[in-house]
């Protein structure tokens, strides 16, 4: 007869009931940490997306701390009293002689109308007399730029470049010129580009002048541009603009006012009875435009007002003006 081996614990269906328990509690806690795992790894999926997000959020911080600076100035003065009385009596002869109430209307001068006292002014005195007329004006323009990449002063200085190229002034040069190879001249004598460079010679520049939006190269078989020549004749004679050349009254960029400025001389056309001048000092102080504009008009004479003396009355206007922003 065979002996059956004894096995410690509850045999019959209460054991294999309990057996099945103990599997089933097995099972459930493997679906648990199975779940688990799932929850975890669908986290970790989702964590992984926001780097990307997080270097969206950094480009977008980045190109705003990378915008253009605004201009120095956010608002203007008021220009009818930046001329002191003293220098208005200077500039305008004639209302020494005006009656009383004539003499301080012309003193206290006539504002120009504008919408945005901020952004532009504008003031102008005048005094007429039999013998002469004389108006000094005052154009102050302060430029915004709605373009973040682009500043204030930069945008200043576009609008200054082509006020100074409407009044025929050249640009002064930016870059040292090229060197490395041999001149070669041109027709007219002047240096039209470089031999043995390898390329096509490049355009002519003359009296100091940078020709604007020139090309950087001009196509094989093609003549490169020149820049124009100065205006005027080489002897000495009035220039167009009737001031006189090459005896420092031209037309011509000044230095030591704002960041940059020019002067204009403009002789009108003559007239049967009277000759016309006209002087404008235009300068650029960070994003401020200041346009000082002075003209004599005599009456009964054969020459034309004295450029020089209007030159120094006009520059001494622009100097107080410089002098103004910077307080």
């Amino acid at each position: 007869m065979q002996r059956k081996r004894y096995a410690p614990g509850r045999t019959g269906p209460t054991a294999r009931t309990g057996s099945a328990a103990r599997t089933g509690s097995t099972a459930r806690t493997a679906l648990g940490l199975a779940l688990g795992l799932g929850l975890a790894a669908g986290l970790v999926g989702c964590s992984s997306g926001t780097p990307s997000e997080d270097v969206a959020v950094d480009a977008k911080a980045g190109l705003a701390a990378s915008a253009a600076p605004p201009g120095r100035y956010q608002t203007l003065f008021e220009p009818c009293g930046a001329v002191p009385r003293a220098v208005l009596q200077e500039m305008l002869p004639g209302a020494a002689a005006l009656p009383d109430p004539e003499r301080d209307r012309a003193y206290r001068g006539t504002a120009a109308v504008t919408y945005d006292t901020d952004r532009r002014v504008g003031c102008s005195w005048r005094a007429d007399t039999p013998e002469a007329s004389h108006r000094l004006s005052l154009d102050i323009e302060r430029v915004v730029s709605y373009d973040s990449a682009v500043s204030d002063d930069d945008r200043a200085q576009e609008v200054y470049v082509r006020k100074q190229l409407a009044a025929n002034i050249p640009l002064p040069p930016t870059a040292p010129p090229e060197t490395g190879g041999t001149p070669t001249t041109g027709p007219s004598g002047s240096t039209t580009g470089t031999a043995g460079t390898g390329g096509p010679s490049q355009p002519a520049v003359t009296g100091g002048a940078t020709p604007v939006n020139a090309p950087a190269s001009a196509p094989p078989g093609s003549t490169a541009p020149t820049a124009p020549t100065p205006t005027g004749p080489a002897s000495g004679g009035p220039t167009p603009s009737g001031a006189p050349s090459a005896t420092g009254l031209e037309p011509r960029v000044l230095e030591g006012l704002g960041d940059v400025a020019y002067l204009d001389d403009v002789l009108g056309q003559p007239r049967a009875s009277s000759r016309q001048r006209s002087v404008s000092v235009v300068f650029r102080t960070s994003n401020v435009i200041v346009t000082v504009s002075y003209r004599e008009e005599a009456v009964g004479l054969a020459e034309a007002p004295d450029s020089g003396e209007l030159q120094e009355r006009a520059r001494k206007v622009a100097r107080l003006l410089a002098d103004r922003l910077e307080e």
